[in-house]
């Protein structure tokens, strides 16, 4: 089977093939509508063929055994062991897991400084549930250096945080890196919950689906305003600055509508209130965006543009040097990445292997990016398309540096939505739920984000049909040629 990353434009592959050249770089291929369908709602002979997945959501085959194991090892009769990266992260777990079967579980250590956590088999689901939502995962390459007793070269994470401070402009001391995106979201919601552990958070515009759980689900609530204008949003910066919220939470720009919210007008607002603003950059990355300018914290997930290959996870917080919360935001991240990082070494040593052309690849797909956008936006049989370039842009220039594009990441519709599901199945690119990578991704994001909520999401302006495009490095013409043989066969 031929490569992927050597093959930049789609194959027919069966669904869930991992790339040959890593156990670690995963192509899930979901490659018709219909087998979507059949993943969201566990059909078995679409589950059956599902050889791993994207790690938070499907449990890796490596992670499977190392949890096998751990239940041989430390589990007593009739119970599972979930194994996570940290005491303190299995801890959080415990007490989660705890409150929902409103039982006791126990923790065990493990190997390698991992921690077991030992729950009823009824519990296991409750246990993944948080794994699932918080990031605070093992990842496919400990366990599979662990389970095969390999010792792996140290990397010091000092150099990974060196060439990321080269890209974001911040001290080197202010970036904390961890295993994942979402581990990095929620370790920001735990820092801004200390500060205000009695109010609610604030959402900005409609979020990735876990960075809105997380805060409703800790915390003490969410207000969500999935549309920054008008009246509403106005009455929303009104009680920001009288400083009704724990923090405020938005992406820029978001996913998967690529809106992005005032920053200049709600940093203000941030500021008079006493409330904390955290952005995600992630969807553009810090080479099209300076968010920090505004931000108090900064989360990113690395697994996207920045390692580009599919084939690690990871996270990223950069804390605001100006922030009026800087002392405490560096002490809490210091405390909870043990000094600064709590990547695993061999992770941190793919990372740094695989940024190395991150500015020439984003520089790459925000040329694709723009000349999709633009033929899209043109196409008789599209409906709207969602783009920096089209929608909230005077938002988005605020915070678009000199030198960076719009991104490669797009949504659209069709005129007849009813036509996508014969789109998507005739599209020739890569189909799978991630974004970033070199190559292009297409996703039918609702369906794989918001199957179990459609009318909710519908609700929110995000459509059940909405297809969105991660473009890559490939020949922009190789793409459009793709789109318009989909978009004539739909």
């Amino acid at each position: 089977m031929q490569d992927l990353l050597t093959n930049p434009l789609w194959k027919k592959t069966t669904i869930g093939r991992p790339l040959p050249d890593s156990p670690h770089a995963v192509a899930v291929s979901l490659p018709t509508w219909e087998s979507v369908v059949g993943y969201e709602e566990g059909r078995e002979k679409i589950i059956q063929k599902l050889e791993t997945g994207y790690p938070r959501f499907f449990t890796n085959p490596m992670v499977k055994r190392l949890f096998a194991k751990a239940t041989d090892e430390v589990a007593e009769g009739g119970k599972r062991a979930v194994v996570f990266p940290t005491k303190a992260a299995a801890q959080r777990a415990q007490r989660y897991v705890e409150r929902r079967i409103n039982g006791a579980t126990r923790i065990a250590s493990y190997e390698d400084g991992l921690q077991a956590l030992i729950v009823p088999e009824e519990a296991l689901g409750v246990a993944m549930e948080y794994w699932r939502h918080t990031g605070e995962i093992v990842s496919s390459r400990q366990a599979d250096d662990i389970l095969n007793e390999r010792e792996i070269d140290g990397v010091s994470s000092v150099i990974l945080r060196q060439q990321l401070a080269e890209t974001t402009g911040a001290a080197l001391d202010d970036h904390f890196v961890f295993e994942s995106g979402m581990s990095a979201i929620f370790a920001s919601f735990r820092a801004v919950m200390e500060q205000s552990p009695s109010k609610k958070t604030l959402q900005l515009e409609f979020p990735y689906v876990d960075g809105l759980k997380i805060q409703e689900k800790f915390g003490n609530g969410a207000v969500f305003l999935y549309e920054t204008e008008g009246e509403d949003f106005d009455a929303a910066v009104r009680r920001i600055q009288e400083g009704e919220f724990a923090a405020v939470f938005c992406e820029i720009p978001s996913n998967p509508l690529l809106r992005s919210v005032n920053l200049a007008r709600v940093s203000e607002a941030c500021r008079q209130g006493g409330v904390p603003l955290v952005v995600d950059d992630t969807v553009a990355s810090c080479i099209n965006v300076d968010v920090l300018q505004f931000a108090d914290i900064v989360t990113t997930s690395l697994t996207k543009w920045v390692s580009g290959k599919g084939d690690v996870m990871a996270g990223l917080v950069t804390v605001n040097e100006r922030s009026a919360w800087v002392t405490e935001f560096r002490n809490f991240f210091n405390e909870a990445t043990a000094g600064g990082s709590l990547l695993y070494k061999g992770d941190c040593k793919a990372l740094i292997s695989n940024m190395k052309d991150f500015p020439t690849r984003v520089a790459r797909s925000n040329e694709n990016g723009e000349l999709v956008a633009d033929y899209l936006a043109e196409h008789p049989a599209v409906g709207r398309v969602w783009y920096p370039k089209y929608v909230t842009t005077h938002e988005y220039q605020l915070v678009r540096r000199n030198s960076g594009g719009y991104g490669g990441l797009i949504s659209f519709t069709l005129k007849q939505p009813r036509k996508m599901p014969r789109v998507y199945d005739a599209l020739e690119l890569c189909k799978g739920p991630s974004l970033g990578t070199e190559f292009s991704l297409a996703c039918p994001y609702t369906m794989l984000a918001h199957y179990f909520e459609l009318d909710w999401a519908e609700a929110c302006g995000v459509s059940p049909n909405l297809l969105r495009l991660s473009v890559g490095v490939e020949d922009g013409a190789l793409i459009i040629g793709a789109l318009a043989r989909a978009l004539d066969l739909g």
